[in-house]
């Protein structure tokens, strides 16, 4: 009698094709997870990119606005209020006011402005149309900066020291020679810069 061998059919049995998708299946998943990391990771670097340039033109704003200020006071409803105005604190009206002189490109006219925080977190920039203010006028608001918890300005006077008010008294000089901004923002950053003025 004659044997035969047993012979083992082409193919994969069952526990390879399990073991196949099992090692396929983790792979996938490393994969999918390993992707997830990169959009969120590129998710946070484009938003913190976004508030970032957003500080940085609000900066660029307001140093350009500073470097055009002008000592010249303004006539107003109230009677003549001085070039420059700073607030401390301030809830009634804005936390810095001012004269500003046109630019050299010639893009915009001399005017009265001022900025503020308001009580949605947002620094406000105030329009007047023009360096006196006629009764009755009221400044267009802007909102240049989001997110905003604190905003702070002191002054550097004569004497190199910092102060929370300008003008302190009329021996004061229109504009002081430099400004100082804190700016703490709602994500947790404190941010502090020193804008000099022209004198």
């Amino acid at each position: 009698m004659k044997r035969f061998a047993c012979r083992r059919p082409d193919g994969f049995t069952l526990i390879e094709l399990l073991a196949a998708l099992l090692i396929l299946s983790a792979l996938a998943l490393m994969s999918y997870r390993g992707l997830g990391a990169v959009l969120d990771a590129r998710e946070h670097v484009t938003k913190e990119t976004v508030k970032w340039r957003r500080v940085a033109s609000f900066f660029a704003r307001f140093e350009r606005d500073i470097q055009l200020a002008a000592p010249r006071p303004v006539r107003s409803a109230a009677g003549l209020a001085p070039a420059w105005l700073g607030t401390p604190g301030s809830s009634a009206g804005p936390l810095l006011e001012f004269s500003r002189f046109a630019s050299a490109e010639g893009i915009d006219s001399p005017r009265r402005l001022a900025y503020q925080l308001n009580d949605r977190q947002e620094v406000e920039l105030w329009l007047w149309p023009g360096l006196d203010i006629p009764p009755g006028t009221l400044p267009k608001r802007y909102p240049v900066l989001a997110g905003v918890a604190v905003f702070e300005l002191q002054y550097l006077d004569a004497t190199l020291a910092w102060a929370d008010a300008w003008p302190r008294s009329a021996s004061d000089p229109p504009i002081p020679l430099a400004v100082r901004m804190h700016l703490a923002l709602v994500s947790g950053e404190e941010l502090v810069r020193v804008f000099g003025l022209r004198s």
